[in-house]
């Protein structure tokens, strides 16, 4: 276990320890043994919450079966808040390497503070929050971050105004049921994205985001909101705050 304080881009390590977890691995033993170490958290920082802390596991917790991980990750934000991110091997191996290219660290977080991301989804209101979404895309393609979907926001003219705007790169509905088909199209890159990044300006989370909100859950995705989420009636693991 290792214990990081990330200002301006730059690490410190304040603690690093090895922890026994004994040979069982069911997710209720797992997420007291991770409680116990959020606990202490707060030896390094009065305020621990999804905002401020981040929590990144590799090794044996890569190894639980999905069903097992997800539980272990529902476990813990209901006893501690915070969203446990077990990070994928292919991911791990990502950070690795982009720590390595950067500044010749073996140490995993030395790519991860400088690259979150591979790919994101992108998700809010297109109607209401277009330009805050924009900048948020602005951001994460500056940072090296491919974004899946929306791969465009140039609105089809025809569109403009209406209750389901569409990008250029998308075509012109048959009919009413046919918005079905392009949700589905943007809800299914989540399968492939690291996280899906939610703006909510001013915490607002509209309606077809809460729905899209139910499909990242079942795919057990990481999802980081802009802001502090107001208006979800069911709390659920999640990250408040993007930095890029």
């Amino acid at each position: 276990m290792s214990v990081y304080r990330s200002r301006s881009g730059e690490l410190k390590l304040l603690k690093r320890e090895r922890l026994a977890f004994e040979d069982s691995r069911a997710h209720e033993v797992l997420a007291d043994r991770v409680g116990d170490l959020c606990a202490g958290f707060t030896e390094f920082n009065e305020v621990v919450d999804n905002k401020t802390t981040l929590l990144y596991a590799t090794g044996v917790f890569q190894q639980l079966p999905q069903l097992e991980a997800a539980a272990l990750v529902n476990s813990v934000y209901v006893d501690t808040g915070l969203y446990f991110n077990i990070v994928g091997p292919e991911l791990e191996r990502f950070y690795l390497e982009t720590g390595m290219s950067a500044c010749g660290s073996d140490d995993m977080m030395e790519g991860l503070i400088r690259r979150k991301f591979r790919n994101v989804v992108v998700c809010g209101s297109f109607q209401q929050s277009l330009g805050y979404i924009e900048d948020t895309i602005a951001r994460l393609r500056e940072s090296g971050t491919m974004v899946l979907s929306p791969r465009s926001t140039r609105i089809k003219p025809e569109t403009a105004g209406t209750d389901f705007i569409l990008f250029d790169y998308q075509d012109l509905l048959k009919n009413d049921r046919d918005t079905w088909r392009h949700k589905y199209v943007h809800m299914d890159a989540f399968r492939q994205a690291d996280a899906v990044v939610v703006c909510n300006p001013g915490g607002h989370v509209g309606k077809g985001t809460i729905f899209e909100l139910g499909f990242m859950s079942a795919l057990s995705k990481r999802v980081i909101f802009t802001e502090e989420p107001l208006g979800v009636s069911v709390s659920f693991p999640c990250e408040v705050g993007l930095e890029v």
